[in-house]
């Protein structure tokens, strides 16, 4: 019996599944102590449901760039076998930027998941970054990039587009200061940030970018970490209003509500279940289900609902658990 995977994922489905979660942290103490949770968190869930991205751009102390880069490059070779780890470098035309890479990636890059490039504006800096990339660990790695201006939201189909690049996030902050005042402060915000015209307009880009590239949109940050409430509704409204399957954590607390809110519920994992073991009795014909024609092209998308859910940590019925 073929695996569903093989069956459904083609052309029209998203080509890359990564955790749910980015969460980012540049002070060695934070940066351990994230490595330690996503360790816990693995053995909990049963999968790394979160990746650790360890920060040069912004954690690095100015004068210290090549000692910051040393240290990550020493905890990533330290993380453990199941651990999911990126870095973010400076950006390309930082004069850090050849040294972060060439340490990172030359020292460990077999124990990268990815590498972060931050303010890149044209396929030109995924072209810069990739050689650097290849200069240092000729394997290669995927290389995920933050949109952070008008220019770089204009040209997002194309940066999507680029073979190497995994996934595309949205730099808020970068972005809101790109516009000499026009976008005011709140739109930095957990409130804002949904209902200002060019904000909601810059995500909705950035995601159809990614999707039609086969790629993950990642979603920003929300600052005001010790706000649960408002935490939650921008995961949600992130996960269910504006196509984003991944978004950034900075601060472990903002971790399992984002895992919430882009996990699949019960009632959502139990229809798949049943829908796909039908699809396979059928041999993944056109099929009747609960009074409505299916075929492959719904399919796929219940078979993206329990990929989620399993890349989340949900318990699956055992019918479906057989898959993963």
């Amino acid at each position: 019996m073929p695996h569903p995977r093989d069956v459904l994922i083609g052309a029209q489905a998203a080509a890359s599944l990564l955790p749910v979660c980015d969460h980012y942290s540049g002070v060695l103490a934070r940066m351990t102590k994230s490595l330690q949770l996503q360790a816990e968190m693995t053995e909990e869930f049963g999968t790394c449901v979160f990746d650790c991205t360890l920060d040069c751009e912004d954690g690095a102390p100015v004068g210290g760039e090549a000692e910051h880069a040393q240290l990550v490059a020493e905890l990533v070779q330290g993380a453990s076998e199941r651990a999911r780890v990126g870095a973010r470098v400076h950006p390309v035309d930082h004069p850090a930027f050849e040294n972060d890479m060439a340490t990172i990636a030359g020292r460990a890059g077999q124990h990268l998941s990815h590498i972060m490039i931050p303010k890149v504006e044209s396929v030109d800096d995924v072209d810069r970054a990739e050689r650097a990339l290849l200069a240092a660990y000729p394997a290669g790695l995927p290389l995920h990039v933050l949109i952070e201006s008008p220019g770089a939201v204009h040209r997002a189909f194309e940066i999507a587009a680029h073979p190497r690049v995994q996934s595309l996030s949205f730099g808020l902050m970068d972005f809101v200061s790109a516009h000499a005042g026009a976008i005011p402060a709140d739109g930095m915000g957990a409130v804002g940030q949904f209902s200002h015209p060019l904000l909601v307009r810059a995500k909705l880009e950035i995601a159809s970018a990614a999707h039609a590239a086969g790629k993950v949109p990642s979603h920003c940050v929300v600052t005001e970490f010790k706000d649960e409430t408002a935490m939650r509704s921008a995961a949600r409204r992130a996960a269910r209003e504006f196509g984003y399957t991944r978004m950034w954590s900075i601060h472990p607390s903002q971790i399992r509500p984002i895992l919430e809110a882009f996990a699949p519920d019960e009632r959502q994992v139990d229809e798949a279940t049943r829908l796909l073991l039908a699809a396979e009795r059928a041999e993944w014909a056109p099929i009747s289900f609960d009074g409505s024609l299916h075929d492959r092209a719904s399919y796929r998308h219940f078979w993206q609902v329990l990929e989620r859910a399993h890349a989340t940590g949900r318990v699956l019925p055992a019918e479906a658990a057989r898959w993963f």
